[in-house]
């Protein structure tokens, strides 16, 4: 994926050396010297952000309110000459990712952009659960069967999560009744037994064990 990078910096010499190594990793990236320039840009939405604190016009701080504004996810490194602990903490106040003082080598914001574009971007997983027939979306709250959709109710389902992500473990009626229901239920543990037998009824092809005395466990397919 190529990203676009805009970095603001109003050394020439510093920027332009930036720029270069920032592109020689197929980064798209465009550069400013000034902080007023820069905020025409915002409505761009690049991808990530490098500021200069000490711009001659519109600083640093004052251009990262507006990009937060903007978008409050976009991710932005503050660079700057002033090294002061102040600096640093009111740049992670206002919302950055990073701070580098210089000076700096240039491989080091290389290596910088690269661990926060690769956290701020990552792929994310699509947190499917596979059990036999059964595929599981947790995000959308849906189980299928070869699939075909399967209705289940809201405790149903919170049910099945709690055992399809803790495979083999015995779980007692008092920690189902924790998980499903909330600490603050108070009625009889047998809605536990309730519960187990609707969803076994709807998933037939759900190892539920029974454990005499304890609870119950999902047996791996």
């Amino acid at each position: 994926m190529m990203h676009t990078i805009y970095l603001v910096d109003d050394e020439v010499n510093l920027n332009r050396v930036l720029v270069k190594y920032l592109e020689q990793e197929g980064w798209q990236v465009k550069s400013f010297t000034s902080g007023e320039a820069a905020a025409s840009a915002i409505i761009e939405k690049p991808d990530l952000w490098i500021l200069d604190i000490m711009l001659p016009d519109l600083d640093g701080f004052q251009l990262i309110k507006r990009i937060k504004a903007h978008d409050e996810t976009t991710p932005v490194i503050f660079i700057s000459a002033r090294d002061e602990d102040i600096d640093k903490i009111i740049g992670l106040e206002m919302g950055s990712d990073d701070y580098i003082a210089k000076p700096f080598l240039p491989r080091e914001l290389v290596i910088r952009v690269k661990k926060i574009l690769a956290r701020a971007y990552a792929t994310p997983k699509t947190g499917l659960i596979r059990y036999g027939d059964y595929t599981i979306y947790p995000e959308k709250r849906i189980i299928e069967e070869n699939g075909q959709e399967i209705d289940l109710t809201s405790k149903e389902y919170d049910l099945l999560i709690l055992f399809a992500t803790q495979i083999g473990t015995p779980m007692s009626r008092e920690q189902i009744l924790v998980s499903v229901w909330g600490d603050d239920y108070f009625g009889s543990d047998r809605v536990v037994d309730d519960l187990v037998r609707r969803v076994r009824k709807k998933l037939s092809k759900l190892e539920l064990e029974t454990i005499y005395g304890i609870g119950y466990r999902l047996v791996a397919a």
